[in-house]
């Protein structure tokens, strides 16, 4: 009975010394810190700065209004300079448009004018030709009578009746009226040829050209009418384009004379960079954010430790405090004085933490916590490897 007891002691004492010297034997960190990283909000343009009434420490939510910019001496000489322009191009335009106007109703007047003038030339000319034909007429009749004169005088001087001088006579009267038929017939056929060419539009005689005054004015009013068309078509196009370069540049002018701060992640307001009322320059610091969606976990180790770690090798944390134990995986091992990896990030390392070697866990529970989820500077520790009393700390979890 002895015996057994004893025997049961020593396997309890052997227990409880494995038990102990496998905790605190097993690969472990005791400065391990929830981090995140951080983003800088700077200045877009110049101006007054008015912040909203928040509170360092205070959670930010994504595309939430922080603050204003305002800049109030913001150069608008360009867009000055196309106002000015735009106004000549529109008096330009309405000059070309008045110009058009004018010109259209003097070609609608000279267009009257011409048809006008083309049908009482028209009349005219058949009048003329009527009158030319009515000599033609009268001077074949004269013609008939002459010759019928000349048969009566050649007759009587044959019978010594008349004398020569009379038969002369009646001969040359036969034969100036024979000259002036002709001269009737070409009239005629001249204001026939005219008649003919001015129904055809075309007008012929002394003192014309091929059309009359009226119409040679349409001709050059009808050119002039294009070229306005022309000119005012190139003015509103030009007027057009303007009005976009005008509105571009008050697009401009609006950028740079007001902006909007706005978070652009789900965080933590962490520092401000510059005071409600200040005045600062475009590209200037405002304020820094912490990025609560990438959160992580750094924390040193001994060499001895570090050198038997790996990238993507698994880890558990647990927050100081809790009972909680979280999964998690190496994600960077920065070794020792790992100083520059921090300098975006919300917490820096210690000196002592810069005396050992640097590593970076993540874990992804962290973010289905919303306790730990923001916890930036929360401390816990963290494990390498399995502890002898993982099996009980799973009913505790």
């Amino acid at each position: 009975m002895k015996l057994a007891r004893l025997t049961i002691g020593i396997v309890l004492v052997g227990l409880a010394i494995f038990v102990i010297v496998g905790e605190q034997l097993a690969g472990t960190s005791a400065n391990a810190f929830i981090n995140a990283r951080l983003t800088t909000t700077k200045a877009p343009i110049q101006g007054h700065l008015t912040l909203e009434p928040v509170a360092i420490g205070t959670r930010i939510r994504s595309e939430q209004t922080l603050g204003f910019l305002d800049d109030s001496l913001v150069d608008s000489s360009r867009l000055n300079d196309l106002l000015a322009e735009r106004a000549r191009a529109e008096a330009e335009i309405t000059r070309l448009e008045m110009a058009l106007t004018a010109t259209r109703s003097a070609v609608s007047l000279l267009e009257e004018r011409a048809r006008l003038y083309g049908r009482e030339r028209l009349r005219q000319m058949e009048a003329e030709l009527a009158a030319s034909k009515s000599v033609e007429e009268a001077w074949r009749a004269q013609l008939r009578l002459y010759q019928m004169m000349l048969e009566r005088s050649s007759r009587l001087s044959t019978t010594g009746i008349e004398t020569t001088s009379g038969l002369e006579q009646a001969q040359s009267r036969v034969d100036v009226a024979q000259r002036e038929l002709e001269r009737a017939q070409a009239q005629t056929v001249a204001i026939s040829v005219g008649l003919d060419a001015a129904r055809r539009g075309v007008f012929l005689g002394d003192g014309y050209n091929d059309a009359p005054y009226s119409e040679q004015r349409v001709s050059e009013l009808q050119w002039q009418e294009q070229e306005l068309s022309a000119g005012l078509a190139a003015q509103k196009a030009i007027l057009e384009a303007l009005r976009r370069r005008i509105d571009e540049e008050r697009l401009t002018i609006n950028r740079l004379s007001h902006a909007s701060l706005e978070a652009n992640v789900n965080g933590i307001l962490w520092t401000l960079k510059a005071a409600n009322g200040e005045t600062v320059q475009r590209g200037q610091d405002i304020y820094q954010l912490v990025d609560c969606e990438s959160t992580i976990v750094t924390l040193s180790v001994t060499e001895g430790a570090y050198n038997s770690l790996e990238l993507g090798q698994p880890a558990q944390f647990r927050p100081t405090g809790e009972t909680t134990v979280l999964d998690g995986v190496i994600i960077r091992l920065a070794g020792s004085g790992a100083q520059n990896v921090y300098q975006n990030l919300a917490v820096g390392p210690s000196q002592e933490h810069l005396g050992r070697y640097d590593v970076a866990l993540s874990v992804p529970g962290l973010l289905g916590d919303d306790k730990l989820r923001c916890g930036i500077g929360r401390t816990g520790r963290v494990f390498f490897e399995p502890r002898p009393l993982d099996w009980l700390r799973k009913f505790w979890r």
